[in-house]
């Protein structure tokens, strides 16, 4: 005779609690105290406890056939310097309006916080968060460091995050971002094909921290395709050139780029201060093209999407009862695609549509 399964109502019985603080206890919900909830996880090991599969499949199917609710709250951390950034920065805003669209679709809303409001501490956030029935977050705006407030520790080991754009360290949160490796690799192949024999990086040794170094490694690993008298060396002092352009000027006048790997609109303003024209004499790869500069040429992260594969990773952790600060932390890298525009040669582009 099979043995019989041990339910909710034995663990609770053991420890003499409710079924209910069981229940909660086995979701990591922050409502349970974590001495509570790893006392009655490790008891439910030692007595064996396991899910039931059908039951668990059941919900599942129930919650696909509802039609969406706003049944429960994710909030939206602002990590970004300027409070505003979730309506005025020039990308966060295309990650926010992701997150927005996959959360409206999976039923939920959002609510929205300040990480450097000075009045915010992570008692007072952990109260706000438990009293809306907010059961994920999400980060968004990380753009100088990859660093989360310290004081904000105990609310990632509560509740389910996710942060967009970059991979946090201290503490090393999942995350999605765009494939910038593979990006950067794919938009120094496409200035080949358009015909360029000597692409180069323009990049802000910040932003290149910040994202682990990818958009270098790509580049990288692409100039080592060419012959050494075509490859060359990147320029990182985009801030400094901001204030002092002829460190651009001097890094230009040694190696001769003929196409531009950027990130900034400034560059153009550089290369047209030097009486060079784009794209007749220079040409112009956008790194990350947004809607607001539809003239560039470059590489479309669909930082919307980054949005939507957040919410659904942070929606999974509370399904799945994951905590809040993973001993893995996921990643979920975004692809990128190439969209034409007027900063390259037109008749390189028109070459690479006759042979294409």
């Amino acid at each position: 005779m099979p043995a019989r399964r041990v339910t909710m109502n034995d663990i609770a019985l053991r420890a003499k609690v409710s079924k209910n603080t069981v229940s909660l206890a086995l979701r990591h919900d922050p409502q349970i105290p974590e001495k509570t909830q790893r006392r009655l996880q490790q008891l439910a090991r030692v007595m064996g406890y396991q899910k039931n599969p059908t039951v668990a499949h059941l919900m599942a199917q129930l919650r696909r056939n509802q039609a969406p609710a706003f049944q429960a709250s994710l909030a939206l951390l602002n990590a970004n310097l300027d409070p505003a950034a979730l309506t005025r920065h020039p990308t966060v805003p295309v990650y926010v309006r992701g997150c927005r669209r996959r959360a409206a679709e999976l039923g939920y809303s959002f609510d929205e916080f300040w990480l450097h409001d000075k009045t915010l501490d992570a008692p007072r956030l952990q109260r706000i968060l438990r009293t809306r029935n907010i059961r994920g977050l999400l980060v968004v705006g990380l753009m100088i460091e990859n660093r989360l407030p310290a004081r904000f520790l105990p609310i990632w080991k509560q509740f389910p995050t996710v942060v967009t754009g970059a991979r946090t360290q201290d503490p090393a949160l999942s995350f999605s971002c765009s494939d910038q490796h593979v990006l950067a690799l794919k938009a120094f192949e496409q200035a080949l094909r358009l015909g360029y024999q000597r692409p180069a990086l323009v990049l802000d040794h910040v932003i290149d921290r910040l994202v682990d170094g990818r958009f270098t490694s790509g580049i990288h690993i692409a100039q080592k395709l060419l012959p050494k008298s075509r490859q060359t060396r990147p320029f990182y002092m985009v801030t400094e050139a901001r204030d002092k352009p002829e460190l651009f000027r001097r890094w230009f006048a040694q190696e001769k780029p003929d196409v531009i790997l950027t990130l900034y609109n400034v560059v153009r303003d550089w290369i047209e201060g030097m009486k060079l024209r784009v794209p007749d004499d220079v040409g112009l790869i956008q790194l990350e093209w947004r809607e607001d500069h539809p003239e560039w040429a470059g590489m479309n992260q669909h930082n919307d999407v980054v949005g939507e594969a957040a919410v659904e990773m942070v929606i999974n952790m509370i399904h799945n009862h994951a905590p809040g600060l993973p001993d893995f932390p996921r990643a979920t890298f975004i692809g990128s695609t190439w969209v034409d525009g007027q900063t390259v040669r037109r008749a390189a582009l028109e070459a690479t549509a006759k042979t294409a």
